[in-house]
């Protein structure tokens, strides 16, 4: 018997789903940092006192900054994430950018967004 080289359409379309709901668990997560570093709940220094407070503001910079950077690594998953599914439309999901060979189920289940099987990614270390 042959060696698959590609996932079949059933198993795509469950990867497919659970790439969706990994997707919309990101985007709600990325619109709860970046309304932290808008600050849309209005908490800050400036509403609670006239007086600033020195280390209060510069532990809310330090707040709104460590947010940020987690908001553009939330937006690269999420990126990820979108570039899978083009990969599952295109029927190339699941295929080893460097082996050519399908990355294993368990794998994609944990890493869904991975393009790389752990043989090749041990491999470029």
């Amino acid at each position: 018997m042959a060696e698959k080289t590609r996932y079949s359409d059933e198993e795509l379309e469950e990867f497919k789903v659970l790439i969706k709901e990994k997707l919309a668990d990101a985007y709600k997560y990325y619109d709860s940092l970046k309304s932290a570093v808008m600050n849309a709940d209005g908490n800050d220094t400036r509403d609670t006192s006239p007086t600033f407070k020195v280390l209060e503001e510069g532990a809310t910079t330090l707040s709104k900054e460590e947010a940020g950077q987690l908001a553009q690594r939330q937006m690269k998953f999420i990126q990820h994430l979108e570039a899978a599914l083009i990969r599952i439309e295109n029927k190339t999901y699941g295929i080893c950018r460097e082996t050519g060979k399908l990355i294993p189920k368990e794998r994609l289940r944990a890493v869904p967004h991975a393009t790389l099987s752990v043989d090749a990614k041990n491999g470029r270390k």
